[in-house]
């Protein structure tokens, strides 16, 4: 059998009866549970990703709630449940209240919620009704567990005495993950801090900083804890008030020693994880290493220093001898300079001496006498420049080149002053 459907209309067939209208803006308001949530939103002033987060915390405690619907399902052991309700000091109250998983842990719902149900599994009416015999010890020790956990103050000196709930340190010289054995310990004995937050230990990565910061805190740790709980009970007698102040006496110094001894152990964990602390050895192997790069650096200074001090040393004294070679050769040159300064100048002036012989005396033999001895007059005033220069153009000179040579020099002698013309006889 087939069905032919109808054929569809094109667009082009349609047409509009009229033209649309302008947009309106309209208010819509919630209904129903979007109404309640909407409300909720602003009566308590709640942003959307606030409601959220809220709500989300709702259902994550519904889920809670659910899991712990197994609370107070413990099994407890034959002996806690002959347990003489009369030492029910001595009793795991958290084992019978079946949350001995949770301990401390659990909150005052967890132990309400637990507390129903040992009521029901160990009612003395109960049993009864099953063919078992009327025994409440039990039953009245649940009943004190209750008491003691419903009341902050009590609970919080039972759970000082609690070392059921206490992480034991690892097996001295035993191998083992530091930071997987000592955080739990360290984690357990937080509860008890006075100041909260505690550091954590933290990892292998931690800074030297943050290490001594979680020492330090364990150091100077102030612990709540209490040791009520394990008072001796006094006796209502008013009849014998010395034994009841007695018994008050011996529970406070009973007290005063489990705080002594309780502090000792704190101490006695803190400095073993200190000592065990891979951490402290690495700090302490950087320090040293510092230690010894800065002294060798100091001694590099040092050396530095001396090497510098020595090489200074060195070059003054080379420098010193250095100036005295020079010195000596300077005067041995000096000298040496003056006796041929000193030769050149008894040439010179046996030259000049000379040169009037040499040339017959102008051919005036017989005025010799007096020719030399005003030559000698001219050789004392003579410079040793002069000397040189007179002696070079005398050199090889006539008879008139010499006599004219001589007589210029009387010249410039005579024109600076320094030659009395008178004293000479032949040259005048």
């Amino acid at each position: 059998m087939s069905i032919v459907l109808p054929s569809t209309s094109s667009s082009e067939a349609f047409k509009a009866s009229s033209k649309y209208t302008a947009a309106v803006r309209r208010p819509i308001e919630p209904v129903g549970r979007y109404f309640l949530a909407h409300a909720s939103r602003t009566l308590r002033g709640h942003t959307w990703s606030e409601y959220e987060k809220i709500e989300a915390e709702k259902n994550v405690q519904q889920i809670e709630e659910n899991v712990d619907d197994d609370l107070g399902d413990e099994e407890q052991s034959e002996d806690l449940l002959a347990h003489d309700p009369r030492e029910w000091k001595s009793a795991d109250l958290y084992a019978v209240l079946g949350l001995s998983h949770l301990r401390y842990k659990a909150t005052e719902d967890q132990i309400r919620r637990a507390h129903r149900k040992q009521v029901l599994k160990h009612h003395p009416d109960k049993k009864s009704a099953s063919g078992g015999l009327e025994q409440d010890g039990f039953f009245k020790i649940i009943q004190k567990a209750l008491e003691i956990m419903l009341d902050s103050n009590k609970r919080q000196q039972y759970d000082s005495v609690d070392t059921n709930a206490d992480v034991k340190p690892p097996a001295p010289k035993s191998k083992y993950d530091f930071f997987e054995a000592w955080g739990p310990v360290f984690e357990s004995e937080a509860r008890f801090s006075k100041k909260q937050p505690v550091p954590s230990l933290g990892n292998l990565e931690s800074s030297k900083e943050q290490v001594d910061e979680f020492y330090s805190f364990w150091g100077k740790f102030d612990s709540w804890k209490t040791f009520e709980f394990k008072d001796e009970d006094v006796p209502d007698d008013t009849a014998n008030r010395d034994h009841k102040r007695y018994i008050e006496r011996k529970n406070v110094a009973t007290r005063k020693k489990l705080k002594q001894e309780d502090n000792k152990r704190v101490i006695e964990i803190v400095e073993r994880a200190h000592a065990e602390d891979p951490r402290i050895k690495m700090f302490k192997d950087a320090a040293k290493k510092e230690k010894e790069r800065k002294k060798w650096e100091r001694e590099a200074g040092s050396r530095k220093e001396a090497e510098e001090a020595a090489a200074k040393k060195a070059a003054e004294e080379e420098a010193a001898k250095k100036a005295a070679e020079e010195a000596a050769a300077g005067k041995a040159n000096s000298k040496k300079a003056k006796e041929a300064a000193k030769a050149a100048k008894k040439k010179n002036k046996r030259a000049i001496r000379g040169s009037a012989k040499d040339v017959d005396y102008f051919g005036d033999a017989s005025k010799s006498a007096d020719i030399e001895a005003d030559i000698d007059l001219l050789l004392e005033k003579f410079d040793d420049a002069q000397l040189s220069t007179i002696a070079g153009k005398l050199k090889d000179a006539n008879a008139d080149t010499t006599k004219a040579t001589i007589l210029g020099a009387v010249e410039e002698l005579k024109n600076a002053g320094t030659l009395e013309v008178s004293y000479l006889k032949y040259f005048s």
